[in-house]
């Protein structure tokens, strides 16, 4: 649980488009190494830019990480993230031919747009996973 609050709060510090850049892994790093690696490089960002309140957030993100993730850990929750987000895709699509059949066609429009946004958000897990 510790790992998923760390993980947790590593996405909610990494919202800003440049934090986003620099929360890059070094190259060839994978698993809890490129989870470090990004860690510490938004870190490095944070500290030139004097933001204390994310300072140690990230102070603390990465003592999680270093003391919890696993590599089997990370694999599993990444695994258990794609099959979520498959779930979520079967029942979009569900819910789309459910608003075919009844022929409306605002409710088309918007099941499209949902199960579009699921199968995006497919992609982003099995992208995660193979990192």
């Amino acid at each position: 649980m510790k790992l998923f609050t760390s993980l947790a709060l590593f996405t909610a510090l990494g919202l800003t488009a440049g934090t986003l850049q620099a929360a890059q892994p070094e190259p060839g790093l994978t698993g809890c190494a490129a989870k470090r690696s990004a860690i510490e490089n938004q870190l490095k960002i944070a500290r030139d830019n004097n933001n204390s309140g994310q300072v140690a957030g990230l102070e603390k993100a990465l003592q999680e990480n270093t003391a919890n993730c696993t590599d089997t850990s990370l694999r599993k929750e990444r695994e258990q993230k794609v099959l979520d987000a498959r779930h979520e895709v079967a029942q979009r699509t569900k819910d789309l031919d459910k608003a075919m059949k009844k022929g409306d066609p605002e409710r088309i429009n918007k099941r499209k747009e949902k199960l579009a946004e699921a199968k995006k958000e497919l992609q982003a897990a099995v992208d995660e996973l193979e990192r």
